[in-house]
């Protein structure tokens, strides 16, 4: 009797691993479920998408019509303002992001599989009380690739706050942030859809999707 006992626990522990196994997913998967969800979003959101060979013509998308364009490493971005025009006359006068520029910005993320927001440092939204203040990165162009850093320098804790570093555990700036750079100069305004490859460490260990609307990226 003990024997039959000990017979069917073995059979429900394989019977259970085997249940682990069939729930598990390679990473093949879960790139085949991150694009579901991406083209889902862009469907609910009534996303008209270019190619970069259109948008290159004048680089703008053009907002009345809902573009984004879409790059071939999964980015998509919609360009709502170039630059601060309250502040400069046009995008010839505004100035560029260059090397070891202090960068600050307000922005939402939405995580995209359940369309929730998880980091907000925009002011007036319903999340303002966790991330008074922007956050702010370096921005490093070395002629050949480009990297942004989260700090929290010294003499500047009153104008930016550390929150994408804090909540995600990683000072380094999503690189499907830093390719929007390219496109828009002091004080832009962009919506972007980031893949998990061009998105934070947390983004990408769990191939996880999110949405930005990065209110403005800032020259400090």
């Amino acid at each position: 009797m003990r024997n039959l006992a000990f017979l069917f626990l073995a059979i429900f522990l394989v019977g259970g691993l085997f249940t682990a196994c069939d729930n598990s997913k390679t990473y093949a998967e879960l790139l085949d479920d991150e694009r579901k969800a991406i083209n889902s979003y862009i469907r609910a959101n009534g996303i008209n998408v270019i190619s970069v060979e259109e948008f290159e013509k004048d680089t703008i998308t053009d907002l009345s019509k809902n573009e984004y364009v879409g790059f071939s490493n999964g980015l998509y971005m919609q360009i709502v303002k170039r630059y601060n025009e309250a502040q400069y006359a046009s995008f010839d006068e505004a100035p560029p992001f260059e090397n070891n520029n202090l960068i600050l910005t307000r922005f939402v993320e939405v995580y995209i599989f359940d369309n929730d927001t998880t980091v907000a440092s925009n002011v007036g939204n319903s999340y303002e009380y966790l991330n008074l203040y922007p956050d702010g990165f370096r921005y490093t162009d070395n002629g050949y690739s480009v990297y942004g850093q989260f700090v929290a320098e010294p003499g500047l804790a009153y104008y930016f706050n550390y929150g994408m570093a804090y909540w995600y555990e990683s000072s380094t700036v999503p690189s499907g942030w830093l390719q929007s750079l390219t496109y828009i100069r002091d004080g832009a305004h962009v919506r972007l859809i980031v893949p998990s490859k061009i998105g934070h460490n947390t983004a990408q260990l769990q191939v996880y999707p999110y949405f930005y609307d990065i209110r403005k990226f800032q020259i400090y």
